[in-house]
């Protein structure tokens, strides 16, 4: 029997509600979440994102009504063959050095968005605290194989063609200058309808990602709750042979499975994916003099057990106006405690002129300075201060307390600029003691 709902993409709004769906009229069963009979002979399953005895507004979970169990499939085997790493990152020691990459080339041979992906860094413990940040380079749809991530949630930032995910709970279709969020455990299938595709994905090992807190900035601004789109039930009843793929422990395992396992007919709760659209984001800055920090580009935070310092944010630099008077305008030039990995979806980040292209990367570790080349710095120390909106462009930054350790491929990669250093070595000193 082969039988699924219209593939038409339907969405429901607001981020974290909690929601219910159906595919079937009917299918959510009414005041109780496991009746002794499911209506049209489903199966109840609960999918926990949190601990049970997590905190009301923190808890994470939902009920699933499905054709068959997600316990229903052959026993898992290691695969020994995959460039996906996982915590802990021993490959080589922490660099302290200013690292940039050019992006990843669509591979020549089909390639589809697992066999496609590769770990660049990562820091902290699988499934506990701590990130992984990958890059994929795809060229066609997974067929007859489907995934899910037991370490972390992923975050995927598509910067070439866009994804098609067909998910437990949902499609969601992603383009670039938007963003997905699977959560941790969440069965799907990627699709490509644009051809190739190419973009980044951080896997967050640490607490769920939420909207940060607004503080001074008052009840509006950054990303809105109703701009975050959840999937509606839609369901496949296929039986076949088909592979179930998962990260679990940092390495990859593949199991049969003789039934597509996105067979979810009704489902509600508060733990799914969701879709953003990086366009809608509300940037706030100054508007009299100097720099607000880049914190208030925040779209997702994930929380750490110490107040105000992240397991990982997910910063955005979007088309904005730049006002401020008496003032150097780019990016200035600094060292973090944080730790700093930049990706570019489209346009020229305003710090850089040279070098960093639409899905290249760069990373600057804990306390590695960094800041404007030469150019930009003397373009900007001269330049007329009238308002300028900054357009076309639209960089994003994974920032996290931890020191991310690079992966061996992301250390012989062709596509690390081994020059990097350069733009910095033109900057010229313009000391004068008698402020001449």
């Amino acid at each position: 029997m082969d039988t699924s709902v219209s593939v038409t993409t339907q969405y429901q709004s607001g981020f974290g509600n909690e929601f219910a769906t159906e595919a079937l009229p009917g299918a959510l069963p009414k005041g109780r979440n496991s009746p002794q009979q499911v209506p049209y002979g489903l199966y109840a399953e609960q999918f926990s994102g949190t601990a049970f005895t997590a905190p009301r507004d923190h808890n994470l979970r939902t009920w699933f009504y499905r054709i068959r169990p997600s316990v229903k499939h052959k026993p898992f085997k290691q695969l020994s063959k995959s460039l996906i790493k996982g915590a802990p990152f021993n490959d080589v020691p922490p660099n302290p050095n200013q690292m940039r990459w050019d992006p990843l080339p669509i591979p020549d041979d089909k390639t589809d968005f697992i066999s496609g992906l590769v770990t660049m860094m990562g820091a902290g413990e699988v499934g506990m605290a701590g990130l992984a940040i990958h890059i994929y380079a795809a060229n066609s749809s997974m067929e007859d194989k489907y995934f899910y991530n037991a370490d972390g949630e992923m975050l995927l930032v598509p910067q070439q063609g866009a994804l098609q995910l067909y998910t437990e709970m949902g499609l969601l279709e992603v383009n670039p200058n938007e963003i997905a969020v699977i959560p941790r455990g969440v069965k799907f299938q990627v699709k490509l309808p644009d051809g190739p595709s190419r973009g980044y994905v951080l896997e967050n090992y640490g607490s769920a990602m939420r909207l940060p807190d607004l503080g001074p900035i008052g009840s509006n601004g950054l990303a809105n709750p109703r701009d975050f789109l959840y999937p509606v039930a839609r369901y496949e009843d296929k039986e076949g042979d088909f592979k179930l793929i998962s990260k679990f422990g940092g390495n990859i395992w593949q199991a049969e499975i003789n039934h597509i396992p996105l067979d979810v007919v009704a489902w509600h709760g508060n733990f799914a994916p969701y879709k953003y659209d990086l366009a809608n984001f509300n940037a706030v800055g100054s508007i009299s003099f100097d720099h607000i920090d880049p914190s208030v580009y925040t779209v997702l935070t994930s929380q750490s057990n110490t107040m105000g310092v992240a397991n990982v944010d997910f910063v955005i630099f979007p088309p904005r106006w730049i006002v401020a008077n008496n003032t150097y305008r780019p990016p200035w030039y600094h060292r973090n405690i944080m730790s700093e990995f930049m990706g570019l979806i489209r346009g020229e980040y305003d710090g850089r002129k040279e070098g960093f292209v639409p899905g290249g990367s760069s990373l600057h570790n804990s306390m590695s300075p960094h800041g404007n080349d030469a150019d930009v710095f003397e373009a900007a120390s001269i330049a007329d201060l009238e308002p300028v909106y900054i357009d076309g462009s639209m960089a994003f930054m994974f920032e996290t307390r931890y020191v991310y350790r690079l992966t061996e491929f992301a250390m012989q990669t062709p596509c690390l600029q081994a020059e990097y250093f350069k733009c910095w070595q033109g900057l010229k000193k313009h000391f004068n003691e008698s402020m001449d």
